[in-house]
């Protein structure tokens, strides 16, 4: 099960990510503030969101709405210490599949999130793709563009693939560190520039303009089309 939890007290975070891992789930990401919340849902499927109530950079509500306008097809369940009935009804308005009020067992936590990720399916990621002439074989992991053989690192094959299934998205370049290095390295986070730098002159070769965008200030993102 691949998991992301957004819960700003760190204790309480701290202690669900060790539970849940010890419990039997995959991934579990944290975060601790909602736009980042939103950023990583976006840019990868997860079988449930976690969202909690009150969080800084935008709360679970707004959070959770924003998500469904965006098409985010996954599950989220709702976690606060508020238990009103219409503060229940207003996270389930919001698009919450489900609810959990504070404070809980981790045994009622597991449980609620094993019924949700079984009625949770995960996109069927497109396994072969062209885009503005470059073909990725995400099964073989390989790139070509024309009769023109591409040979990528596994980093950069990895940076390419989350571009280009996230295109028209901007990926910050702190959720690409995080993705695919991880914050608990010893790399800095010049490695990600750097990367982008070697993997440009791989795949655009003699095109007048970059495939990947950088957008200043912020990370890189692929056009869509």
């Amino acid at each position: 099960m691949k998991i992301l939890l957004a819960e700003d007290d760190e204790m309480l975070g701290e202690l669900v990510v060790h539970l849940l891992k010890k419990k039997g789930a995959k991934t579990v990401d944290w975060v601790t503030e909602g736009e980042d919340a939103y950023d990583y849902a976006a840019a990868s499927f997860y079988d449930v969101v976690i969202l909690d109530w009150m969080m800084p950079g935008g709360d679970g509500i707004y959070i959770c709405k924003k998500l469904r306008e965006s098409g985010y097809g996954g599950a989220v369940l709702m976690l606060t210490a508020k238990d009103a009935l219409m503060d229940r009804v207003e996270g389930l308005d919001a698009g919450a599949d489900d609810y959990l009020a504070k404070p809980f067992e981790i045994e009622e936590l597991w449980a609620r999130l094993r019924a949700l990720a079984r009625r949770t399916y995960s996109p069927i990621q497109e396994e072969v793709m062209e885009v503005k002439g470059l073909n990725i074989n995400r099964t073989a992991h390989s790139v070509s563009r024309g009769d023109r053989k591409i040979n990528l690192t596994p980093r950069e094959f990895q940076l390419l693939d989350m571009l280009i299934q996230n295109r028209g998205t901007v990926l910050t370049r702190e959720l690409i560190f995080d993705r695919i290095w991880g914050f608990d390295t010893d790399v800095s986070m010049k490695t990600i520039d750097a990367t982008v730098k070697l993997l440009r002159k791989k795949i655009d070769h003699d095109e007048s303009s970059s495939m990947i965008e950088t957008v200043r200030g912020v990370g890189y993102k692929v056009e869509k089309g």
